[in-house]
């Protein structure tokens, strides 16, 4: 019965994910433009085009999914609001483009720190570690654990405010942050195998792999258990995931030597448009090499989501989330949602000045 409603709440959603993917590129698009014409100004550290912002399938399935290991006392109130945390699942890469803080809190470039360095990363909270680094040097090599945890002090009190508004908003965020923690190439600086002369893995793994294989995936993990210590949960995500970066970088480097140029690569059409991408033939063969790592990486994101999503609502005294689910968003707060996302947008050009570096 519950596979079943799986599959029916997930196509429901399939046209919602369609526009959210067509809004998305929308803004890469001219966001990739503008730059073009400013080749010496970059927003953040890393430039907008390397690696493209991808994986709006994957974030949007594993919110979608996460909703589902839930128990009885939480199902009811997420199940309705499930198109919401779907499609807002990509909010904070669309913020990337907007907000200068944002784009930090999507990974962490482990391999910028000395090995005894690293090893001792987890055991700091936010305070202790910018007592010993500058805050623009973890900026400059990404915070994601850490920003995982502060989402979660920030969910909590909105469970405890009953606040939806933000009860939703921040779970389709966290969800996000969380998926980022679990994909090896958010571990690196060779983020999109720029260093290594594969340019383009990112997108490959986080998006094209899922978008073939992942209907056959196994995504029953089970139900959402409490999270005691929330940061070292988050390193956990993030260790476990940098422990598969060599097999992302190097099974990828093996195949392609065995592929001539136009079989590695073939066009597929997407909302009208032709578009380079990896063939079918090549993804196979590359996703056998991973023996199930995408599978297992987003049923970890998806079990994790769930857990952070109960923890959070644990924490903040177990409200009775029954009494919330008469809300329906005002006209007011639709229309500032809505002018939100196209500031976004236009916040993009805002700070693209030729004279601002």
């Amino acid at each position: 019965m519950l596979k079943k409603e799986v599959k029916c709440v997930f196509l429901k959603g399939c046209q919602r994910l369609v526009k959210s993917a067509v809004l998305f590129l929308g803004i890469i698009l001219m966001a990739s433009w503008k730059i073009e014409r400013n080749n010496q100004y970059q927003l953040r550290q890393r430039p907008l085009w390397e690696p493209p912002l991808s994986g709006v399938f994957g974030h949007q399935r594993i919110n979608r999914l996460a909703v589902f290991t839930l128990p009885p006392e939480m199902f009811k109130f997420y199940k309705k609001h499930i198109d919401f945390v779907t499609e807002n699942a990509v909010n904070p890469d669309q913020r990337r483009y907007a907000v200068k803080e944002e784009a930090p809190r999507h990974f962490i470039d482990l391999d910028n720190y000395a090995d005894s360095l690293r090893k001792k990363l987890p055991t700091y909270s936010w305070k202790e570690v910018t007592e010993k680094i500058s805050e623009d040097t973890l900026n400059r090599h990404g915070i994601v654990p850490w920003h995982i945890n502060f989402m979660k002090f920030q969910l909590t009190e909105a469970f405890r405010k009953r606040d939806v508004r933000r009860i939703l908003m921040l779970s389709a965020d966290i969800g996000h942050y969380i998926a980022d923690a679990n994909v090896p190439l958010h571990t690196t600086r060779n983020y999109n195998g720029q260093l290594t002369n594969q340019v383009g893995i990112h997108g490959f793994w986080e998006s094209r792999l899922p978008e073939l294989f992942s209907d056959n995936y196994d995504f029953f993990v089970g139900q959402a258990e409490y999270v005691k210590t929330p940061q070292k949960r988050a390193w956990q995500a993030v260790l476990g995931a940098n422990a598969a970066l060599d097999s992302v970088l190097v099974f990828e480097r093996e195949l392609t030597n065995q592929f001539s140029e136009d079989k590695k690569f073939g066009f597929d059409e997407r909302n009208g448009i032709t578009m380079k991408s990896y063939s079918k033939d090549f993804s196979e063969r590359y996703h056998a090499m991973l023996k199930n790592q995408v599978e297992r990486q987003m049923r970890a994101s998806i079990k994790m989501v769930g857990d952070f999503w109960l923890t959070c609502w644990i924490d903040a005294g177990q409200p009775d989330l029954t009494a919330l689910l008469n809300y329906q968003p005002t006209k007011e707060e639709k229309d500032a949602e809505d002018a939100e996302k196209k500031s976004w947008l236009r916040r993009v050009f805002d700070v693209r000045k030729e004279g601002d570096n």
